[in-house]
């Protein structure tokens, strides 16, 4: 994947744009210019499960039009172009509706000029990926309301079209999990934060047929309680629900099985993460990727900086084993401890972008981890 040239440019290039914190990390504030770190992984043929490590390539300025730094945001990745939407600078302000585009070939940031039923800014907002079409659902909007509203935006019209409202969408919600399934033509969430408190139902939108269908609610007895921040992931046709946040940080897996329209609580060995929320989440094979994300929520909620994870896991779902990522990155270059960032599947990649710092500064950076051989 070429993504950067050959040069490398090291963080304290960055003396007037940058800043490096104690634990190394290089970080751009929101007045200059934001940094792509790319990172890549490869597995070790002599252990099974697979420890993988990680071998920074290069550390880039991104070109000029940046977004402002930010977290609560959501990101998806179209033919090599990362469309970001959403977002806060401050905690609960929600930053504007438009739609920023970084071209990951060129390295260079442009707005779209949209047209059609625009969204209104909002906090908390999910975006996924089918083809040429990006789907937009829910959030939480500067009053502090959560929403419900399920937009499409077509990057090659620059069209925004509103899908379903109200009674025709799943409840409101905000920071809920949202993902696709490109082969099934269907889209997935679960849970996140209602206008009641937080949510355990999962939904499912057939993009053929356009229509929302809710699936059966975790049993009684399920451990499968509500949840905000939870990871989320499609593999083989079952929905893998991960951790998230219910007055504390959650550590329980949960599957969902479409065929059989059952929840089955996962029972995992290995080296388990420990709990966490605001995370991202991402497939590879049969494989579920997470990096970083809250492990220990502020005393101020939403208003403050709780404590963040930089670790890498990744999680076997044949086998049911965790492994904990062998990340071995140059001094200076760590992309450091994050959560409520937007993150998106890029082929057998996830990317990163932004999120929120221990010191409770939004980040402005991006980068990409790579699997391979797995």
């Amino acid at each position: 994947m070429e993504l950067c040239r050959p040069s490398k440019i090291e963080c304290s290039e960055f003396s007037s744009p940058g800043r490096k914190s104690e634990t190394g990390q290089c970080i751009a504030l929101a007045a200059g210019l934001p940094l792509l770190l790319i990172l890549r992984t490869e597995a070790s043929p002599n252990r099974r499960p697979p420890s993988h490590f990680a071998d920074l390539l290069c550390l880039v300025t991104q070109l000029e039009g940046a977004p402002k730094a930010r977290s609560s945001h959501s990101v998806a990745v179209i033919d090599n172009k990362a469309y970001v939407f959403g977002g806060e600078f401050e905690p609960r302000v929600p930053l504007d509706n438009l739609v920023h585009v970084f071209d990951l070939k060129t390295r260079t940031w442009s707005i779209l000029e949209s047209k059609g039923e625009t969204p209104a800014p909002r906090v908390g907002v999910t975006v996924a990926a089918v083809d040429k079409t990006l789907y937009v659902f829910a959030g939480r909007d500067k009053e502090h309301e959560e929403l419900n509203e399920f937009f499409s935006f077509n990057v090659d019209t620059a069209e925004w079209k509103l899908l379903s409202s109200g009674d025709g969408s799943p409840p409101h919600r905000s920071y809920h999990a949202f993902t696709a399934d490109e082969d099934r033509k269907q889209l997935y969430t679960f849970g996140g934060c209602g206008k009641d408190g937080r949510l355990n139902d999962l939904w499912v939108y057939d993009i053929t047929s356009a229509k929302w269908e809710a699936q059966p609610t975790p049993p009684p007895s399920s451990n499968c309680i509500p949840r905000g921040g939870p990871g989320l992931a499609v593999v083989n046709g079952a929905v893998w629900i991960i951790f998230g946040f219910n007055g504390g940080e959650l550590t329980d897996i949960h599957r969902f099985d479409f065929d059989k329209k059952s929840w089955e609580e996962v029972e995992v060995t290995g080296d388990k993460p420990s709990g966490r929320s605001v995370f991202g989440s991402s497939a590879v094979g049969k494989y579920i990727v997470i990096y970083g994300g809250e492990v220990d929520p502020s005393d101020q909620g939403h208003l403050g900086a709780g404590a963040f994870s930089s670790e890498v896991f990744v999680l076997d779902t044949e086998a049911r084993v965790w492994s904990k990522v062998d990340v071995t990155i140059k001094e200076g270059n760590n992309p450091g401890t994050r959560g409520w960032y937007a993150f998106s599947s890029y082929g057998s990649s996830m990317l990163v972008y932004g999120g929120n710092s221990d010191s409770n500064d939004r980040l402005d950076d991006m980068f990409v981890l790579t699997l391979k051989h797995v």
